[in-house]
């Protein structure tokens, strides 16, 4: 067996075509959906990106106990596992949080990897002393700080060295998973992991894929990386960042379409499973808000695409499935796929076994340290806590590691040691009072806005873009009762019962 994960980053659901997208074209994304089974209640698990990645590699969510960083010393990992048992896999990525404390375990689990260089604030190339002058006046305030703030700055100095479409790392990206389809296709038992970081922000794409698209009427300087809160923009500027996703949404098709071309070229379809799916979406303007972590995990961010194509079974081609999946199913899935055993630490179930479907899940997901969203396809729920604080709250770990550093010896110094959980293989871990950062609290005067926020149902059904709250108590119990569930099968610390005020089954 074969397997190629085709990885994006923030890829909105509602931009493909075979999800009834109409802003832009994706014949390519259309394309691999007639030969795919689709899945129509597809649900991210851990927010935002590195915990996704956990999800996929260890088959279980870990919002509930962890937030942002590395693997953990008793975590199942998808490649490892594959390794174990004789199957080689390869990762091709431009997603630079692999380079940072809070992910750099990730990709050595792989037996090789392909590390593209040069995305968003990816510290590639060096400027001692950037023209300040220069870029403020070339990218708009709303992009960019007046001050040169460090992450956008660097994506500036980055971008000057990009200049013709073939150096985007996207594009890359898929050059170097078809250099290792030219010297394995023709090998057996291998897993190969391509992974863009686009269409992630900044929305940075070749001038002619905008040009195909419907004009703005704005006129300022670059606007392709809306700062996470309030949607605070005139209607061109928010057309011109929508304009800019989209844009780039078709450079992704487009080289999407040459994977297609060559799996066609080689008649490789009859041998090898594709699975095409992201980590999460991302609100465009959409309930007055840029962004993913700030606002509830509304459809827009949590209900994402998956796609999955499995020799063999041509009577899957085309079809829609209606279960509810998560992103912590695809580990199962790619295990059972070659034949390897699922260890009993997972959560997540193999997509491959109709006859394990539950008709009756609810998709679970969250953020540590923020509310719990919940959704049976019908109805979806937000569930906040009394309090977005850090008192109560604790991180456990082995690895501790925030996105960009190690934990601080003064957040060390307040750890205590508990217990085993039920997958950490009896291994006691620490337990760190948790010190809310980028991914558990509000940007800058966001922070304000999360008084607006506060427990909320949707009828799906009859509410689709989730304008209007709506009590039913039936449908509440329902999900509540899901998310309960979730956290006992998970192993969740005792104190995010008390946080969201659940009550846990009967044993």
């Amino acid at each position: 067996m074969r397997t190629i994960l085709v990885f994006w980053d923030t890829l909105n659901r509602s931009a493909l075509g075979s999800y009834g997208g109409k802003a832009v074209a994706t014949p390519n994304f259309d394309r691999f959906a007639e030969r795919a089974l689709s899945f129509d209640n597809h649900h991210a698990g851990s927010l935002p990106c590195m915990p996704a990645r956990r999800d996929l590699h260890t088959g279980r969510m870990n919002f509930m106990h962890r937030s942002w960083g590395p693997l953990e010393p008793f975590d199942n990992s998808l490649p490892a596992l594959l390794g174990s048992a004789g199957v080689y896999s390869h990762l091709v990525t431009d997603h630079f949080h692999y380079f940072e404390d809070g992910g750099a375990n990730y990709h050595t689990r792989y037996t090789t990897w392909d590390l593209v260089r040069g995305q968003e604030y990816d510290t590639w190339k060096a400027k001692v002393d950037p023209d300040l002058e220069r870029y403020q006046q070339s990218y708009s305030d709303k992009n960019y700080n007046r001050a040169g703030e460090r992450n956008r700055l660097q994506h500036q100095i980055n971008r000057d060295h990009i200049r013709e479409e073939a150096d985007h790392p996207g594009p890359r990206c898929v050059s170097g998973a078809l250099e290792f389809l030219d010297e394995n296709r023709t090998a057996d038992d291998w897993f190969l992991q391509l992974e863009c970081f686009d269409p992630h922000e900044p929305f940075f794409v070749p001038e002619h894929y905008k040009a195909a698209l419907e004009a703005t009427g704005y006129e300022g300087p670059v606007l392709d990386w809306p700062r996470y809160g309030p949607a605070e923009y005139s209607k061109e500027e928010i057309s011109e960042i929508r304009r800019n996703y989209h844009a780039l949404v078709a450079m992704c098709d487009a080289h999407f379409g040459r994977l297609m071309d060559y799996l066609d070229a080689h008649d490789m379809w009859d041998d090898t499973a594709v699975i095409v799916t992201t980590d999460h979406g991302f609100l465009l303007g959409e309930h007055e808000w840029w962004g993913k972590n700030t606002p509830p995990y509304f459809e827009e961010i949590s209900h994402i695409p998956l796609m999955m194509h499995v020799p063999g079974r041509t009577d899957l081609a085309g079809q829609r499935c209606r279960d509810i999946t998560q992103t912590h199913d695809l580990m199962p899935t790619i295990l059972d796929l070659h034949g390897v055993a699922v260890p009993g630490e997972v959560r997540g179930r193999s997509l491959l076994r109709e006859g394990d479907a539950q008709p009756d899940r609810v998709a679970v997901f969250g953020q540590f340290g923020g509310p719990i969203g919940a959704s049976d396809g019908n109805h979806a729920l937000y569930l906040y806590p009394a309090s977005l604080e850090e008192e109560g709250l604790f991180e456990y770990t082995l690895m501790p590691s925030h996105l960009k550093q190690p934990f601080g010896t003064d957040e060390l110094g307040r750890a205590t040691l508990a217990e085993a959980f039920d997958f950490t293989k009896s291994v006691p871990l620490l337990r760190v009072p948790a010190e809310m950062g980028q991914f558990k609290r509000p940007p800058g005067n966001a922070r304000d806005q999360m008084s607006a926020f506060d427990t909320a149902l949707f009828d799906l059904k009859t509410d689709p873009e989730q304008m209007h709250p709506i009590h039913d108590s039936t449908a509440r119990a329902r999900l509540i009762e899901g998310i309960v569930k979730s956290l006992e099968a998970h192993d969740a610390p005792s104190e995010l019962f008390e946080r969201f005020d659940l009550t846990r089954q009967p044993a």
